[in-house]
């Protein structure tokens, strides 16, 4: 099983949002969504939006909106 795990986080590494699902449409429809709402003074001071996969629940954040 692949889960999509979508984080916003800023640049000290900590996770401020973060959606994880099955559906890679849906987390592509996320991942845009959390780079546009990133503003340019968030990107410059260095704020990310990451996409990534896991192969497990397990290896999902506990702070993480889960939708199946």
């Amino acid at each position: 099983m692949t889960i999509w795990v979508n984080e916003q986080i800023d640049p000290s590494g900590m996770i401020h949002a973060c959606i994880a699902c099955c559906d890679e449409m849906q987390a592509q429809a996320c991942h845009e969504s959390y780079l546009q709402n990133l503003t340019e003074t968030q990107k410059e001071s260095g704020w990310e939006a990451r996409l990534r996969t896991v192969e497990s629940w397990d290896d999902v954040p506990v702070n993480a909106l889960k939708l199946d």
